[in-house]
Formats: structure tokens, C-alpha cells, sequence
């Protein structure tokens, strides 16, 4: 499953521009709900795509979603992202970003109580049953209302939460101001409409702006890459550091992970150096892992199974 990211930020900050530039997509539209993928940039791809002589290559990619407003209805859809990147308005007369950010965090703070008191208000017609795990939920919800009510983001809570409730407080923030300070968005939109050779050029050979914030979101989720390289496709996949080969399995496909047999490993460098999976195996640079082998940034992967 790809990683997902909501973007949220208060009215004209920039917010269906940044989905526009980070997802290539013509369809963004203001005061819509958008969705979209977003390729993550990975020259590590391009290298073992060469390679492996691959017909296809597909890059890792994050889901983006985009909501046209910040009450708690909206912001109710975020519930299930990764993290939230924060739109801030940097370039408008009078813009004040870090005033933005505190509204913008006072925002999901009132969406997360409205979705506190109404579970509560839900559970306690349930626990009217006399279900004493309803009651004991219906105390602990109680001490998280009130945590909130003291205007305390829920990653703050002392104890663990509910795991229904989903919080958006406890998500991570990627800040992006947009404008002269931070990023131009309007710029990173339009170059998006380019080829990727046209906008290097235009860049002259720099890296796009938004590569940053991807960066900056594999940091705050502690996600790694690993690759599945042949001919018919070279492919990189995201995962969280310290997940398993199993886990690996399942990214790609449940039956993958239902047949595990054995996980070939190379490095990715080693394959590249080497210039085949036979070569890099004569080498001794391929290995044999099993189910419960972390998974490295950078390994290339071919997963035995049989289903």
C-alpha cells in the first residue's frame, strides 16, 4: 500500500498548487476534494533499470490527498493518512506564515475534539448494556476529551490512545511555506507540465524543491526503499525501517507474502557493479534471507514463494 499524505493549509496558501506539482496531474481543482500519486525521484531506479535492461520502470509513490477546507468535516478525511504536509502562505501582502501554522494546528486540535466528544457520545449510549469494556472505554475517552478540552494535541497525551479514534494531532507535520522563504509553487506547477529533461534544463541541473519535502517526509515516517529489478519491470517500494522481508512480501502483493519461500538480497550497488543478478550471485555478492530479515535501504529483492 503507498504511503499517504494529506495537504492541508487555510484558503489561497497554496494548497491544490502543491498537489498539483507534487502529483503532475492537470486535475487539480480549487475548492475540490483531489487525489492523486505522487512519484518519489530515485536515481538509485534509473541506475538498476539500465542495467537489468528493464521495459518498464515504476517508481515509488506516495498518495496525495487535497481537501477544500479545514473544518472537521473535511479534515475528518485526513484520519487515515501518514502525515500532513502544511501549507503555509508566504507570499501574499501581509502573510504571516508561523500565525498560519498556530490556526492551522488549532484546527485539527478542534477537529480531534469534535471526533473525541462524538465516540464518546456514541460509546456511552452503548454502555448503557452494561458491557464493562464499554464503560472502561467510556472513562478512558472521558480523560482524553479533557486532555483535549485543555487545548493539548493528542500526540501529548499521556497513556495510549483508543485505537479507533485515529487523531490527526499525533500525525507528523511537514511544513512547506510557499512563497519567497520556502518554496515557489507556482513555479514547481508549472514546471511539472514539462518533461523531466525540460525542467532539469530550466533548473540547470538542479534538483526540484519538492524532492525536499519527499525527503523530508521519508524522514518523518522513518521509511526506507528497496527494489525488485528485472527485465520486465524494475520497480521501487517503500517500507518502514525495520519491517521484514514478510512485510516486503505483502507491500508487493498478499499472495507474495501468503507463499513466502525465500528472499534473494543484493545490495544495490553490488548488482549495478556488477551488471546481473548471475554475476552478482558468482560473486557471492546475492544472499538467501528468510521471513524475518529487516529489510536495508537501497536492497534489491527476489522473493521465492508459491502459492
Amino acid at each position: 500500500m503507498a504511503l499517504e499524505v494529506g495537504i492541508v493549509g487555510l484558503p489561497g496558501s497554496g494548497k491544490t498548487t502543491l498537489f498539483t506539482a507534487l502529483t503532475k496531474a492537470a486535475g487539480g481543482e480549487y475548492g475540490k476534494t483531489n487525489v492523486g500519486m505522487a512519484p518519489i525521484a530515485d536515481a538509485r531506479l534509473d541506475a538498476l533499470a539500465e542495467v537489468v535492461h528493464a521495459r518498464k520502470v515504476t517508481p515509488a509513490t506516495i498518495r496525495v490527498q487535497d481537501v477544500p477546507g479545514t473544518g472537521p468535516a473535511l479534515l475528518g478525511n485526513l484520519r487515515q493518512v501518514d502525515a500532513l504536509l502544511v501549507v503555509l502562505d508566504g507570499h501574499s501582502e501581509g502573510a504571516d506564515p508561523n500565525g498560519d501554522l498556530e490556526n492551522l494546528r488549532l484546527e485539527l486540535l478542534v477537529a480531534d475534539r469534535d471526533h473525541v466528544e462524538r465516540r464518546l457520545e456514541r460509546v456511552e449510549k452503548q454502555a448503557k448494556s452494561g458491557d464493562a469494556k464499554l464503560r472502561a472505554e467510556v472513562e478512558e475517552l472521558g480523560r482524553v476529551l479533557a486532555h483535549v478540552d485543555a487545548g493539548t494535541p493528542l500526540s501529548e497525551f499521556p497513556g495510549e490512545l483508543p485505537g479507533e479514534l485515529e487523531p490527526l494531532t499525533t500525525k507528523p507535520l511537514i511544513v512547506v511555506e510557499n512563497g519567497p522563504g520556502g518554496i515557489d509553487l507556482a513555479l514547481e506547477a508549472e514546471l511539472a507540465e514539462l518533461s523531466d529533461e525540460e525542467a532539469a534544463a530550466f533548473r540547470d541541473g538542479g534538483t526540484s524543491a519538492l524532492e525536499e519535502v519527499v525527503q523530508r517526509l521519508r524522514d518523518a515516517l522513518d521509511l526506507i526503499t528497496f527494489f525488485t529489478a528485472g527485465e520486465k519491470e524494475t520497480r521501487a517500494w517503500t517500507l518502514r525501517n525495520g519491517q521484514t522481508a514478510l512485510e516486503a512480501a505483502g507491500t508487493i502483493h498478499s499472495d507474495i507474502a501468503r507463499g513466502f519461500i525465500r528472499c534473494e538480497v543484493i545490495d544495490w550497488r553490488d548488482l549495478v557493479e556488477t551488471g546481473s543478478h548471475a554475476e552478482a550471485a558468482r560473486q557471492a555478492k546475492q544472499r538467501l534471507e528468510g521471513k524475518t530479515y529487516v529489510v536495508r535501504d537501497g536492497d534489491v529483492l527476489n522473493i521465492r514463494f508459491n502459492v
